[in-house]
């Protein structure tokens, strides 16, 4: 069984390894000319767009082959002030390039939308905002080029009171949403409202592909057992490529949901002895502080297992 693993934007290891250059509101709004502004959001998406490819470059380099962007590569991207700004159409050559290399080297890049983009709210203003975050995310990826396939990572949402109608109300939103949306989704379970059991179910009902998180399963769940969800899990994916889980470590007991700077390997070992019995590859989304630092002491430390064999620096078999 080969379980590959990967980290989220900024590359620690390397220099101009962030991504995430960005302008608040609050000084956009204080350059008051506006070709100066918008010259300003250029440089910033330029850098961002320079430093994305230079980390996908290291990643190829380390065989590392799982990477999520982002969602700050375009400043202020949907806030009005760039409303007129065709943040796609001139950098064109700047998407390519970088779609055309991960094409290239074959990796598996994501997303995750902030956790505001709620498609269930009942609010409409709010609905609204998930739509267009979600248009952003998407329109990055077709300025990419890349395929239509499950790339962006997102949660269910609120209670709002009543969890009955707000999972019916994320079902019709998602089955609203078009295609070049819909089909780029993975959903995930969360920490506080909607737990690994209440997600599959979601995802059998509308045929999306579910994300483990096995923090969260940790802070939230009903006494479901790992063992249990797993095969089911897995199913979601339809063998169209290999299933994808989030893993990361509590900071502390006291601040239990947050993430630590590394992984506990005592936080991942249980699961992986229940998933060897299935025999499925599987990718793993490290969302550690200390980002690839933390994915290759991970790997590290997983090769000094018995049973476990380094294959390279992001790579396992087990």
């Amino acid at each position: 069984m080969i379980v590959r693993f990967g980290y989220v934007a900024i590359a620690l290891d390397i220099q101009e390894g962030s991504p995430n250059k960005t302008i608040t509101v609050k000084t956009a709004e204080t350059i008051t000319n506006h070709e100066d502004r918008l010259n300003r959001m250029r440089r910033i998406l330029r850098e961002n767009l320079s430093n994305t490819l230079r980390i996908l470059r290291y990643n190829a380099a380390r065989h590392i082959y799982i990477y999520r962007f982002t969602s700050k590569t375009v400043p202020l991207a949907t806030h009005q002030i760039a409303a007129d700004w065709d943040y796609i159409e001139e950098f064109k050559e700047e998407w390519q390039e970088i779609g055309q290399f991960i094409k290239q080297h074959k990796l598996r890049v994501s997303a995750h939308p902030d956790h505001y983009t709620l498609i269930n709210s009942p609010q409409s203003d709010v609905l609204a905002a998930a739509y267009k975050d979600l248009d952003y995310h998407v329109l990055v990826f077709e300025a990419m080029n890349l395929p239509i396939e499950p790339q962006l990572v997102m949660h269910i949402g609120g209670l709002y009171k009543d969890k009955d109608t707000s999972i019916s109300r994320f079902i019709q939103e998602f089955n609203n949403l078009p295609d070049r949306i819909k089909l780029r989704l993975m959903l995930e379970n969360d920490d506080k409202s909607y737990s690994a059991a209440d997600v599959l179910n979601i995802c059998q009902k509308i045929q999306c592909p579910m994300v483990l998180d096995i923090h969260h399963h940790f802070c939230k769940n009903d006494g479901e057992e790992l063992a249990e969800l797993w095969p089911a899990i897995t199913q979601t994916w339809q063998d169209k490529t290999p299933p994808k889980i989030h893993l990361s470590s509590p900071k502390d007991q006291k601040q239990f949901r947050s993430h630590a700077d590394f992984v506990n390997i005592e936080d991942f070992i249980p699961f992986l002895k229940i998933t060897k019995g299935y025999n499925k590859d599987f990718d793993v989304m490290v969302e550690a502080k200390q980002k690839d630092l933390a994915m290759f002491k991970l790997v590290e430390d997983l090769s000094k297992i018995s049973g476990i064999k380094k294959i390279d620096h992001a790579t396992i078999e087990f």
